[in-house]
C-alpha cells in the first residue's frame, strides 16, 4: 500500500504522499513522457502517447495517464446562466469582466464566502473527473487574476485553488498548475502537483516551471518555433508537444500534431 512507503520510494514510483487527506497517495504523471492534448475534442491517442489531457465531458483514454481539464477560474461562453449572477465578477459599472480573447466571464473569487461557493461548483466536476477514470486535473485559467482588471489578487487566486487541490487530493486525484509561471515557486503551500505549459519553450519560461516541479513538467506549443525551442532545450526532460491553437480533433481541419 502506498501508505507503507518511504518518500523516495513514492517518488520513484510516481506517487506522491498527500498530507492532511483522506487519500494516502496521488499519481504524479510520468516525467519526459510523450504526450496529447485534446482538450477540444478526443480522438484515439496516436501511437507512443502516455499521457491524455482531455476536458472533463470527455471520456479517460484506457491505459494512459489521463488528466481532466476543467474551466475552473472562467466560464465557457454561453453558460453564464448556469452560475449565480453574484459569482460572476463584475466591475465598478456592473459590467462582467471579460477573457478578452476567449470570450469568457470570470468568475469572482474575492471573498471567502464566493471562493467556497465557486469551488463547491467545480467540486462536482472533478468528483465526475474521478468516477470517469482520470488520474489528475488541469484546472486552466489560473492567471485569470491578469485580465480582471485588477480586482482579483494572486492571493485570492491561491486561496481558491487551494480548495480545489486539498478537493482534488480527497479523491485520489493529482493536480496540475496550469501555466501561470510567477506562481510556481509556491507550488507546495498551493497543493498543486505538476505543471501544464502553454508555449513555455515560445517564451524560454520552462525553466520557471522545472525549478518547482522538476521534470513533471508538460509543454504544449503552438507554433513550429516554439515546439523547434522548446525541443532544443528540453527535449528528454519534460513532456513535449505541438498543437493547433483550437486544438481540434485528428481529421477535422486545421489539426495540427507535432512533436520532437
Amino acid at each position: 500500500m502506498a501508505t507503507a512507503l518511504t518518500a523516495a520510494a513514492l517518488a520513484a514510483s510516481g506517487l506522491v504522499a498527500v498530507a492532511g487527506t483522506a487519500s494516502a497517495a496521488v499519481t504524479l504523471p510520468p516525467p519526459a513522457a510523450a504526450w496529447d492534448y485534446q482538450i477540444g475534442g478526443a480522438y484515439p491517442p496516436p501511437s507512443g502517447v502516455k499521457i491524455v489531457s482531455r476536458d472533463n465531458s470527455a471520456s479517460a483514454a484506457s491505459g494512459l495517464y489521463n488528466i481532466c481539464y476543467i474551466n475552473a477560474f472562467q466560464i465557457n461562453p454561453g453558460l453564464d446562466g448556469e452560475w449565480s449572477s453574484d459569482l460572476l465578477l463584475r466591475d465598478a459599472n456592473g459590467n462582467k469582466v471579460i477573457d478578452p480573447d476567449w470570450k469568457e466571464t470570470l468568475l469572482d473569487i474575492r471573498t471567502a464566502d464566493k471562493r467556497t461557493r465557486v469551488a463547491a461548483k467545480i467540486d462536482g466536476i472533478i468528483d465526475s473527473c474521478a468516477a470517469k477514470g482520470f488520474q489528475a486535473i488541469e484546472p486552466d485559467n489560473y492567471d485569470s487574476y491578469s485580465r480582471s482588471k485588477n480586482l482579483i489578487t494572486t492571493t485570492q487566486a491561491q486561496d481558491y485553488i487551494k480548495l480545489l487541490s486539498s478537493h482534488a487530493h480527497t479523491k485520489g486525484l493529482a493536480i496540475a498548475q496550469k501555466n501561470t509561471p510567477e506562481l510556481a515557486g509556491n507550488r507546495g503551500a498551493n497543493g498543486l502537483d505538476f505543471a501544464v505549459a502553454e508555449e513555455c519553450g515560445q517564451y524560454t519560461e520552462c525553466d520557471a516551471y522545472t525549478g518547482p516541479f522538476g521534470n513533471r513538467v508538460i509543454d504544449v506549443e503552438y507554433t513550429n518555433s516554439g515546439l523547434s525551442k522548446a525541443c532544443a532545450s528540453w527535449k528528454g526532460t519534460i513532456s513535449i508537444v505541438r498543437r493547433d491553437v483550437d486544438v481540434v480533433p485528428a481529421g477535422e481541419s486545421g489539426y495540427v500534431r507535432r512533436t520532437c
